[in-house]
């Protein structure tokens, strides 16, 4: 990670809708600052780039173009063929990811130790392609950004209430440049940006993104001149970096083009994937604002052929949290936890909105007539659940969270285990059951990991590849 990085970085594909029978496409290039880069080569012609954003070091530049999403395709680009599978009428597959990092210096990881599994992810896809790489959140650990700079190096603990306009000014500017740093590292591993490559991306932020705990904190921190301007530079760079987009120029999959949340949706040939945001409009009290839930009212209503992918960055089954987090409320050593409690939907504190949630998905399974699979991260574990949804239709949550952080301690996942024994029905009439991954013993398995969704004849399944134990079986969802 630490090593020099060499540019041009990329191209890094991000899918921006599929209309029409075709895939709309970004290619995100960082390039150095001045640098110029060729054009994309397809079938269709020359793509070339546009400036997307300049920093101080660095330059961004983004082609849109499009492939049928029929048949495979492929491109060229700075002398280098790219396959991509692209036909997504047929047999294919996805893979999940989540929280590519680690809170303290990640930076300074040794580069093939981090991106382990990001090379698993490399031979896996060239055994048998990906056609799409989900991100369910924390695509970046961006806690240490605050540092070296008067106005953030105590967030959140300690922030000046009244800053001036022009130190304000400068704290943009200094966090700015360190969101692209680690941006660019990310994107700039081998491991990494082979894959990116050659197989769309579709994210969904978290928190890490923004810092730990983003709207769980106190709303002095939050909704001070500080947390504002965190808050708005970090956007700014998940819009460029985990979008390819700016402001006013949001892709199609968008809900809301003018951008007050960043939740999206996909429509595909016999599948559909929802990505509301649980980040821009988070408080303490509440996940989603008016325009996440307009969103998935709106999609509610709609009749979609296929499965529902749900990505919901935290996980939207689970054990009862909220007895553990009474507890820490008890203990003032453990009070500094209460933000991590918070943040999932089984917090006290979201425990209506919660039932909210569960409700619309399962409306949004009986309209449809079939399953929903939720996919998630956040916990650093990899764990599965179910909810019984009535007319033999089921919730199936999937849980991959860890692709770079490195495990917790195996007592850790054992007492979740333990506190899943206890059951949690927020929804009397819809009992929700953690299962243990197929192959294993244990409901929550402590080791890096990512996912594989795959459809095979028009029927889903669903695989982890865990760091030590491998691939499970096959589970269909």
């Amino acid at each position: 990670m630490s090593s020099p990085i060499l540019f041009p970085v990329g191209p890094i594909l991000f899918l921006d809708d599929i209309a029409d029978g075709r895939m709309v496409l970004s290619a995100l290039v960082i390039a150095a600052k001045g640098a110029m880069v060729p054009p994309i080569e397809t079938s269709d012609g020359e793509a070339r780039f546009d400036l997307l954003a300049e920093y101080d070091r660095v330059t961004v530049w983004r082609a849109r173009y499009r492939f049928g999403a029929d048949r495979g395709s492929e491109y060229r680009w700075n002398g280098t063929r790219y396959e991509v599978a692209s036909d997504l009428t047929r047999d294919l597959r996805f893979a999940y990811v989540s929280c590519n990092g680690e809170e303290t210096g990640d930076m300074e990881r040794e580069g093939s130790e981090r991106n382990a599994m990001w090379d698993r992810l490399r031979q896996e896809h060239q055994r048998r392609p990906f056609a799409l790489m989900l991100y369910g959140g924390d695509q970046v650990y961006a806690d240490e950004v605050t540092e070296g700079h008067a106005l953030s190096h105590d967030w959140p603990e300690r922030i000046p209430r009244d800053p001036a306009r022009a130190d304000l000014d400068d704290l943009g500017h200094h966090l700015r440049e360190r969101f692209v740093e680690r941006y660019v590292a990310l994107y700039a591993a081998p491991e990494f940006a082979w894959l990116a490559a050659r197989v769309p991306s579709l994210m969904q932020w978290d928190d890490h993104d923004i810092c730990d705990g983003w709207g769980s904190l106190k709303r002095s921190r939050t909704y001070s001149p500080v947390g504002q301007t965190l808050f708005a530079v970090a956007r700014d760079s998940a819009l460029v970096f985990q979008h390819a987009a700016t402001d006013g120029d949001l892709p199609a999959r968008f809900a809301d083009r003018a951008g007050r949340h960043l939740g999206w949706a996909v429509h595909g040939p016999e599948f559909r994937i929802l990505a509301p945001d649980l980040r821009s409009e988070r408080t303490r009290r509440q996940i989603m604002g008016p325009g996440g839930w307009a969103m998935l009212e709106a999609e509610a209503g709609l009749r979609v052929q296929g499965h529902t992918l749900l990505m919901s960055s935290v996980p939207l089954l689970g054990p009862r949290l909220s007895l553990l987090e009474t507890i820490m409320v008890l203990i003032p050593r453990m009070q500094k936890y209460e933000d991590d409690l918070r943040d999932q939907w089984q917090s006290r504190a979201h425990r209506d909105e919660w039932r909210r949630m569960l409700r619309l998905v399962r409306d949004l399974a009986r309209r449809d007539g079939h399953d929903i699979t939720a996919i998630s991260g956040e916990i650093h574990l990899a764990t599965r659940a179910v909810m019984e949804l009535g007319d033999g239709l089921h919730l199936n949550q999937l849980v991959a969270s860890g692709v770079a952080h490195r495990a917790p301690p195996k007592a850790w996942a054992r007492f979740l285990g333990v506190l899943a024994w206890l059951g949690e029905d927020p929804l009397p009439e819809h009992p929700i059951r953690v299962a243990c991954l197929p192959g294993h013993t244990r409901r929550y398995i402590a080791e890096r990991n990512s996912l594989i969704l795959e459809r095979r004849n028009r029927r889903w399944s669903a695989r982890w590849d865990l760091e030590d134990s491998g691939l499970t079986d096959a589970m269909e969802i």
